[in-house]
């Protein structure tokens, strides 16, 4: 019987050590692969130009804060800290235990474009609240030579002017807020909303959201085929789409699932904030016109299009 015992206990403690090694890796892992760019499918020049890495070379930057997202993440074009020219910022809202040192990839990237970074640890980013004190960081940041008694790099570097959000599932109703309800959410010129949670499942959980409050511009995409994604079937990101009374463009990419979707889909992220924030002709061809790149991308499906003046549904 003692055998028995000891053999059992044995068992029970290399089930723990396994279980223990699972927990650690699962989180450590990062939600995004780091050579993403390499690996996602294109189906159009503009997509894949956009996918690529841009010009910049990139530092990233990190400050602890008293707040339950515990600090501000930072990647920014490594030439800030030298030129006197401003860059445009865009902030992350994480999706669901998703916090932004998950996934770095996406915003080394964004930084690879010009783009200021700004990212947190906030594991429930449904409100928007992380994403609006990235703004008030990103305002302080830009006000003050000095930051804790040191010199402040990004001092004079940040164009407030021209300031997006981009979120996914959890992460997308946080978006739809940011612009909405938060203190500064007439800052935000482009939004980009990936999965959001569905009207249903979001009053389900209390994260309520009115996307009939949106006026800024914003692209919406999710995955399709195979089985919707689940947490935004093509219908329900479609009442969100006809909610949305300003300027707004939907699409699905085609066999790719819901977690997939916050990176498989970033060359027209990236070109979506190019041409939004930075006035990239090339860029804003992936959306207007009646050759926009993304009605002939066939690794995209339900296509609309409705900016300004210019309406297309497929």
């Amino acid at each position: 019987m003692k055998k028995v015992l000891v053999i059992f206990g044995l068992i029970l403690l290399a089930v723990i050590v396994i279980i223990a090694f699972f927990l650690i890796w699962a989180s450590n892992r990062k939600f995004v692969p780091g050579n993403y760019t390499k690996r996602v499918e294109t189906g159009g020049e503009i997509e894949a130009a956009y996918l690529e890495a841009g010009p910049y070379g990139v530092s990233m930057y990190e400050e602890a804060v008293m707040q339950g997202f515990k600090k501000y993440i930072i990647y920014y074009p490594s030439e800030l800290e030298s030129e006197k020219k401003q860059h445009p910022a865009v902030v992350f809202a994480n999706g669901s235990g998703c916090r932004v040192s998950k996934y770095p990839a996406l915003l080394e990237h964004l930084a690879s474009w010009g783009f200021i970074a700004i990212g947190t640890e906030e594991e429930y980013d449904w409100s928007g609240f992380s994403s609006e004190m990235c703004v008030r960081y990103l305002i302080r940041l830009n006000g003050n030579e000095r930051i804790n008694g040191a010199k402040n790099i990004f001092y004079g570097k940040v164009n407030l002017d021209s300031v997006g959000i981009t979120g996914h599932s959890q992460g997308g109703v946080g978006v739809f807020n940011a612009i909405t309800v938060q203190e500064h959410s007439e800052i935000f010129r482009a939004a980009v909303s990936l999965s959001p949670t569905n009207k249903e499942l979001a009053d389900a959980l209390e994260w309520n959201y009115d996307a009939a409050k949106i006026n800024t511009p914003i692209l919406l995409i999710s995955g399709a085929g195979g089985g919707d994604d689940w947490v935004v079937t093509g219908e329900q990101l479609e009442s969100i789409y006809n909610d949305i009374p300003g300027s707004k463009v939907m699409l699905r990419r085609v066999n790719t699932d819901h977690g997939a979707v916050l990176y498989s889909a970033d060359g027209y992220v990236t070109a979506w904030f190019m041409w939004q924030l930075q006035g990239d002709e090339k860029a804003a061809k992936a959306f207007i016109g009646q050759d926009a790149e993304i009605l002939k991308n066939s690794l995209y499906q339900d296509q609309q299009v409705s900016i300004a003046n210019y309406r297309i549904i497929l």
